[in-house]
């Protein structure tokens, strides 16, 4: 049976990793996204695109499987620990979790709204949508 990658809203994520202390929300933007513009409290980074070349890593799977202790957080009984995704607006973690799933991962999701959400008429986030808008968990260096 193929897995399919499930979209969460912002606060279905942050439910799920309440519901279940495995899961592992990982923020794939960009190093200075992370840093400047702020992540969800308790998110792991790992980039999916990043500077200075702006190429999709190669190792993304890898570095997520490395996260996930290379696939011994499943177990019979309960399944495999949840890897919830979450990028901007929800474009590049809809492509990240594919890969994921692609690459044999059983429970993937992203957040469809992302940390900051879409633009509005000017052309601002963070009031539209997203981890932020909803008024979730989050932190900034």
């Amino acid at each position: 049976m193929s897995q399919e990658l499930k979209d969460l809203k912002p606060k279905q994520a942050w439910q799920l990793m309440q519901d279940d202390p495995r899961a592992v929300l990982v923020d794939i933007r960009s190093s200075m996204e992370y840093l400047f513009v702020g992540h969800p409290a308790g998110a792991v980074h790992i980039a999916w695109i990043d500077e200075p070349d702006w190429e999709i890593n190669p190792r993304f799977a890898t570095e997520v499987r490395q996260l996930m202790l290379g696939g011994k957080s499943c177990s019979r009984d309960d399944g495999c620990a949840p890897v919830i995704l979450i990028c901007r607006s929800g474009k590049r973690s809809r492509e990240a979790g594919q890969v994921l799933i692609d690459a044999g991962f059983k429970s993937v999701f992203h957040v469809d709204e992302g940390f900051e959400g879409e633009r509005d008429e000017h052309h601002h986030r963070s009031s539209l949508g997203g981890w932020r808008f909803h008024g979730l968990p989050w932190e900034q260096c």
